[in-house]
């Protein structure tokens, strides 16, 4: 039995040992499970992560709910929000892939947000092809036709002016032409732009182009060419000079000096200086143009800066001192350079006249930072005022003497749709401008508030007798746009409808006799017994509409 007991007991030791190896193994596997179960969960959530974050550089479909899920319940960063809004719109934006250059487009959008403020409307980004107009715009150098035109209302372009030795001019184009069509697109409705985008092309290239001139349609094939002016000269048959600058652009300055060593050999000393429409330029062009007129280290504006510093702009010599006395024309698109070189003509001579009516009123200076791409940043680094501190940003300037243009040169102009006419005892938006119209002509409609009485329908039957139109008692789209074209026409060929350079005439011509004393190279008449009241500046001026080009 003690045998068995023992040899027993040495049967079961072995057991006892085999099942704690056993439990140790166990525990073994479990904590491998439980390390296992743990990586393969950190390589699921980084999985899904991972693929999350690529979706987002490449969107993959399966990632799809999982992305929006994890979007709607957390919330972006709010320093990174910029780049965040950027790449959501570029990557997941229903319409992204509808729009060719979605890079571009986001970043021009963005871009022109940020610059876009009510406290400064003359601060914008702006694209390469946005930034070629504008600098183009304001040194008037583009290939094209050579005329001026102005957009009325509804898309009716008319031509107010024709370049000298231009190919408009050498073609025929007349002043007052409406413009129909451009290589068969009708242009009726479109905007500025759109028709300076199909008269400009390369230069030598042909552009075909119908008029409407006295109710005929006249088609004219013209070769585009170099095209570069902003200023213009004449001088009448008494010997007063007018100079015309209509943007301080690149060339200004040599155009000016060309036009001021024309008019001293015709021997015409007194000068009109019209800047009406001109709606500023250049600040080294300001000064440059200024130089010709005053005297060297005048100070020509006043330039502050937005810690208070103030920097004194002045003239480098140049000045030609025989022309005096000296009348400046201005209107409501007078504005910026235009507008600080009336001022500084006005306070640093005592020989100046200004005639027109109130200018627009800009009175900040431009930075233009260009990127390697061709775009641009036009941005506002400082305030100009005039030599004696004037500020007349938002207020304009009052002219001397005011005067008043015919009512229907500043006109709306409706435009009348295809069928659309109107007869006696109506009354019409259309109507009021014919009426307008025939008044300027030296027609006598007995009343200009679009009622159309029996005096207007005779003196439309007279028009239309002139212009070789058919008249049965109704007006129409035809007799309609023969008047405005008339009008133009009659507006550019005959000075006598300018009551403001009609004006500036009259007082120069009164300095004249005024002044027994010749003009000398040293010296200026004096024009202060004429006219010199007080300068003031109260209103705000208008905004200048997006209606008039050059092509």
């Amino acid at each position: 039995m003690k045998n068995r007991s023992d040899n027993s007991m040495q049967t079961n030791e072995p057991d006892d040992l085999q099942r704690e190896d056993m439990n140790d193994e166990i525990e073994r596997l479990q904590k491998r499970i439980v390390i296992l179960t743990a990586v393969f969960s950190v390589c699921v959530i980084l999985s899904l992560f991972l693929g999350w974050g690529i979706g987002s550089l490449k969107p993959i479909p399966v990632f799809d709910g999982l992305r929006q899920a994890i979007t709607a319940s957390t919330k972006a960063d709010s320093d990174t929000k910029i780049p965040y809004v950027m790449q959501v719109m570029k990557r997941y934006w229903y319409f992204s892939n509808q729009i060719e250059n979605i890079d571009e487009r986001l970043s021009d959008q963005a871009l022109t947000g940020i610059t876009s403020n009510e406290e400064d409307p003359h601060t914008e980004y702006m694209s390469k092809e946005e930034i070629e107009q504008f600098t183009q715009g304001i040194n008037r150098n583009f290939i094209g036709i050579g005329v001026t035109f102005t957009t009325v209302e509804d898309g009716l372009h008319l031509v107010t002016r024709v370049l000298r030795d231009s190919p408009a001019e050498k073609a025929g184009v007349q002043a007052g032409d409406i413009i129909h069509s451009v290589d068969g697109t009708v242009v009726d409705g479109l905007s500025a732009q759109e028709l300076k985008d199909l008269v400009q092309g390369e230069e030598g290239t042909d552009v075909t182009i119908v008029f409407l001139r006295d109710g005929k349609y006249v088609t004219l094939d013209i070769t585009r060419s170099q095209v570069g002016h902003t200023v213009k000269g004449d001088v009448t048959e008494d010997g007063i000079a007018m100079l015309t600058i209509e943007q301080f652009g690149e060339s200004t300055p040599k155009e000016v000096q060309e036009y001021l060593d024309e008019f001293l050999e015709k021997d015409a000393r007194r000068l009109i200086i019209d800047l009406r429409d001109d709606g500023g330029g250049y600040l080294d062009v300001l000064r440059n143009v200024a130089s010709l007129f005053l005297p060297a280290n005048k100070v020509f504006i006043r330039r502050v800066y937005t810690n208070g510093k103030e920097d004194l702009s002045k003239t480098e010599g140049g000045q030609y001192r025989q022309f005096s006395p000296i009348v400046i024309l201005v209107n409501e698109n007078t504005a910026s350079a235009a507008e600080a070189f009336t001022l500084c003509m006005k306070e640093n001579r005592n020989d100046v006249t200004i005639i027109g009516e109130k200018t627009y009123g800009k009175g900040s200076v431009q930075i233009t930072q260009y990127f390697e791409d061709g775009s641009a940043l036009k941005y506002t680094d400082s305030i100009w005022k005039s030599p004696n501190g004037n500020w007349i940003n938002g207020t304009g300037i009052e002219p001397d003497v005011t005067v008043h243009l015919h009512p229907v040169l500043s006109a709306s102009y409706v435009s009348m749709e295809e069928g659309e006419e109107y007869r006696p005892d109506q009354v019409s938006e259309a109507v009021k401008e014919a009426q307008l119209c025939l008044d300027f002509l030296k027609y006598d409609p007995g009343r200009t508030d679009g009622y159309f009485s029996a005096e207007t329908d005779e003196e439309l039957r007279a028009f239309a007798k002139d212009h070789e139109l058919a008249y049965e008692g109704i007006l129409n789209g035809k007799t309609y746009e023969t008047l405005i074209s008339a009008v133009i026409h009659e507006w550019v060929v005959n000075p006598e409808t300018d009551t403001q350079y009609q004006k500036a005439l009259e007082l120069l011509r009164q300095a004249k006799e005024q002044a027994a004393a010749s003009v000398t190279e040293t010296e200026s008449r004096s024009f202060e017994g004429i006219l010199h009241p007080e300068l003031t500046m109260a209103e705000e001026g208008t905004g200048r509409e997006e209606r008039y080009g050059t092509i």
